[in-house]
């Protein structure tokens, strides 16, 4: 137990600051508990804050129990817990033990916090490993699982202290402790490819094979390392070549030009293109997908505006040379109109974005000009028109959309302010003159 805490340690101070905040994943298996009594004793030394979090999937008839076991332990060792619970029946084409990890990695991405320890460990790792070359992943998903991980969009690093540690070491540690833990009645089941590996092949491999845990990790090891090298290859491949900020909406985003993969051989463009789906957050796409989304990216007209669909909810498109990731749009009512009361934002699903609106001086709308009638957001309908400059013209919504380079999948779904029955604001792209705020003059900034 001691040799065992002490590895533990080891790896966790060189990863996690003392007083950090840390979530541990806590399914009631004995990998978890170990997890969780460990750090329990650990975190006196360190000031880290613990809490624990479980997911109840509510597919085993025993899954009530489970929640009550893990509630039960937390209180007895002080430790914080919260108890989520998921609907797995509209995932389960995936099949449940994809279906779960789906929701649980959902699950965790919705928290806030510093870290988020889980209790992966090294025959997790191998099974892992296997399963991935398995299904003819490339170099990125045979690196397995990494110790540190951060998730950018929620803001946390993934930690795994046990993925040096053995099964069997994890086993020996919770029956020298005396602690109790829950078994999984699906482990049993050796018609999941995970548990064939476990309890079929691995122990034939281990008989001819004993250190074979120790050379696959470090193979994970080696794969990680390639992987970050192809990653620095995508790096210098898409330098100058992205078409830089889009206009309009999505005005954070980085699209890859047509262009570039065009010059590229047929691995690197390859490697380019994971790379930025990898860098969308995408999912990556089966190597047919793959080699088809290339064809059709790269062998379309100049003009042409493709979509192409992958994995589940994704799609890829071409517009004006540049490529967008995206994920499947959701349904509106383009009827729908939101009255606007001074909120400081608004969730615009159509677009899945946040409309801000932010006090300033002299810039944006004038908020005197806005208070004579109401002030709301609508739904492109047809035919709007706005006058940018006192002295100019009229400019149609159209236009101005194409001039902004607004993609035409956006249009529809664009938010627009209205005052009354008059276009205001079309949020990034323009201001009718009579509403723009005058120097010193109080004013709204509408922007995504």
């Amino acid at each position: 137990m001691l040799e065992l805490a002490g590895r533990i340690e080891a790896n966790l101070v060189s990863l996690v600051p003392p007083g950090s905040a840390i979530l541990i994943g806590l399914s009631g298996g004995v990998d978890s508990v170990v997890l969780l009594y460990l750090l329990s004793q650990l975190s006196p030394r360190y000031s880290w804050v613990l809490s624990a979090l479980h997911v109840h999937h509510g597919i085993s008839p025993n899954a009530d129990h489970w929640a009550d076991f893990c509630a039960g332990l937390c209180k007895k060792l002080g430790i914080p817990i919260r108890i989520v619970r998921v609907d797995i029946t509209p995932l389960r084409a995936l099949g449940l033990e994809a279906a779960a990890r789906k929701l649980r990695n959902e699950v965790f991405a919705r928290q806030h916090g510093e870290f988020v320890a889980l209790a992966h460990h090294a025959d997790d790792q191998v099974e892992t490993l296997l399963l991935q070359l398995l299904r003819g992943s490339g170099v990125k998903g045979a690196c397995a699982m990494p110790e540190l991980s951060a998730v950018l969009a929620a803001g946390y690093q993934l930690v795994r202290p046990l993925l040096s540690i053995t099964r069997q070491e994890i086993l020996a540690c919770a029956r020298e402790n005396n602690l109790q833990w829950i078994e999984d009645e699906s482990n049993a089941d050796d018609s999941y490819p995970r548990n064939f590996l476990r309890h079929q092949l691995l122990p034939l491999l281990s008989e001819k094979f004993p250190a074979y845990r120790d050379t696959m990790v470090r193979s994970t090891q080696h794969f990680a390392e390639a992987s970050a090298l192809l990653d620095d290859l995508a790096r210098l491949d898409a330098q100058d070549v992205f078409a830089g900020e889009t206009a309009g909406v999505l005005g954070r985003d980085f699209i890859l030009t047509v262009a570039r993969l065009q010059v590229l051989a047929l691995s690197r463009r390859k490697n380019l293109l994971r790379y930025y789906l990898d860098q969308q957050g995408a999912p990556m796409p089966q190597t047919v997908q793959l080699d088809d989304m290339l064809k059709q990216l790269c062998g379309a007209r100049q003009d042409a505006m493709l979509c192409i669909r992958f994995a589940k909810g994704w799609q890829v498109r071409r517009y004006q040379g540049g490529i967008y990731v995206l994920r499947d749009f959701v349904a509106f009512d383009r009827h729908f109109v939101w009255l606007w009361r001074g909120e400081k934002s608004l969730n615009w699903p159509a677009l899945a974005v946040i409309l801000t609106f932010t006090s300033s001086v002299g810039e944006g709308m004038s908020l005197s000009s806005l208070q004579d009638e109401p002030v709301t957001v609508r739904f492109r309908q047809g035919g709007e028109v706005i006058r940018p400059f006192l002295h100019g013209p009229n400019r149609t919504l159209k236009n101005l959309f194409q001039e902004y380079g607004v993609p035409p999948w956006q249009r529809d779904r664009f938010p627009l302010l209205y005052c009354g029955e008059v276009l205001v604001c079309v949020p990034g792209i323009v201001i009718a003159a009579n509403y723009q705020a005058n120097k010193f003059e109080a004013g709204i900034l509408v922007n995504f």
